[in-house]
């Protein structure tokens, strides 16, 4: 079986009719690439089943998000109080990503991504029944680090059974994935916890996701291209070692964390902006809000063609470059600026994210489920940082704290980017760049 990191190829051997043994045989050695690809056969599957993962995944892991204005009221607490009812979770996973990234390189992607989830929906089952914030956090965050072992090993499991030229377009798909479960998980929790409050919301989602868990099993292509790695300490810290002392990925695991601090800090407090004066709306329709989650899936989709067009810095510049736009539009007290803002803020998002994370698994030759789990670590650690920061500057400074905290997390996206530009060309023409 060939190495994962290398990509697969299966070798079809053809020769001439038979021949005397004093005759020599002609032989043609030619590589046949396996692997899946748009409109080959298992790409739809391999394509829906990951799809229902990134769904399962980010509904579970924001369930609470839409919701926190109600946990706050519940159990008498302040918004940063309840938002690490969000904020333990994300940052669980952070911290879970790579250990787990290391049994997957052991066990299988598949394997244990079916564990992953099957862990997050019981968990989730048990989220509703909470007996206090404390508890509530703390369910949380075991759902967070259950979480943890899918997204490196999804964008692993891509990377070894999907061809190259597909990869950016079959990970956007994922990434849709989480925009539709981000979406739904807090559209439907509004709708729910209107009428029936809070818990029952948070247990809706929990049955949602066991139907997803399910289906994800039931769809998912074996692998065919994974190879064993070793579970040795000195392996996984040589690897790590690795990744980190590429500059590039380096890069790109920073401008996850500070795509995601950005979005992490709007959708944490976006709901307490719209319970208070002036718009002052109720449960259900701040949930219907995040079906700006739907241009998400839009704009993940279509990182690949974006990268096509404008090349990974021009895609990862116009990512940034929509987001402070949409930040800055958010500042009005007009419902539909606002929503125009939510909506540019979350296509700059994850076209961003799309980009940077693909990019990490293009970059990466070998141990891929790590340098992905270095991704996803930064990327949480992102949402959870901008969770609690966004928290405590609305606290402090209302709407307009949070977005410039946002707008400063732009501004070391651009700023990183440029560094990456800059590198480029040193590497290219080094003399010229001197002088």
């Amino acid at each position: 079986m060939p190495s994962a990191s290398t990509g697969a190829s299966t070798t079809v051997v053809a020769s001439s009719a038979a021949a005397p043994d004093t005759t020599a045989t002609a032989r043609e050695v030619v590589p046949v690439d396996d692997r899946l690809t748009p409109g080959g056969p298992g790409y739809r599957r391999m394509s829906l089943a990951l799809f229902l993962a990134g769904v399962a995944t980010f509904a579970l892991l924001y369930s609470t998000q839409a919701l926190l204005p109600l946990v706050s009221a519940d159990f008498g607490v302040t918004a940063s109080t309840a938002s690490w009812t969000v904020s333990a979770a994300t940052g669980a996973l952070a911290l879970f990503v790579l250990p787990l990234s290391a049994l997957s390189e052991r066990f299988g992607r598949r394997t244990l991504m079916t564990a992953s989830l099957a862990i997050a929906v019981t968990v989730g089952l048990l989220v509703p029944f909470a007996p206090s914030v404390g508890w509530l956090i703390a369910l949380r965050a075991v759902q967070g680090a259950a979480l943890a072992g899918l997204p490196a090993s999804a964008t692993a499991y891509l990377a070894e059974e999907v061809r190259p030229k597909a990869l950016i377009t079959a990970i956007g798909l994922f990434v849709a994935g989480n925009s539709v479960g981000g979406m739904s998980g807090r559209v439907i929790t509004g709708w729910v916890a209107q009428e029936w409050g809070w818990r029952v919301a948070v247990a809706a989602i929990g049955v949602i996701a066991v139907g997803c868990a399910v289906a994800f099993r039931l769809l998912l292509p074996a692998p065919k291209h994974f190879t064993a790695g070793s579970l040795r300490p000195a392996v996984l810290v040589r690897t790590v070692r690795s990744h980190l002392a590429n500059p590039l990925l380096r890069r790109l695991y920073a401008i996850g964390a500070l795509f995601m601090t950005v979005f992490g800090a709007v959708y944490t407090v976006i709901g307490y902006r719209l319970t208070d004066a002036p718009f002052s709306l109720p449960q259900g329709i701040i949930g219907s809000i995040f079906l700006v989650y739907l241009v998400g899936t839009v704009s993940a989709s279509a990182a690949g063609k974006l990268v096509d067009r404008l090349g990974r810095r021009g895609a990862l510049y116009l990512g940034g470059a929509t987001t402070a736009a949409g930040l800055l539009v958010s500042l009005a007290d007009a419902l539909p600026l606002v929503l125009l803002g939510l909506v540019l803020i979350t296509a700059g998002f994850f076209a961003g994210h799309a980009v940077a994370s693909s990019s990490v698994s293009h970059t990466a030759k070998e141990g891929r489920a790590q340098a992905s789990a270095l991704y996803q670590s930064a990327y949480y650690l992102g949402s959870s940082a901008g969770g609690t920061l966004g928290a405590v500057a609305y606290h402090s400074g209302g709407w307009a704290g949070t977005v410039a905290l946002g707008l400063l997390a732009v501004v070391g996206v651009v700023g990183i980017t440029v560094a990456g530009s800059h590198a480029a060309r040193t590497r290219r023409h080094p003399v010229a760049v001197q002088h």
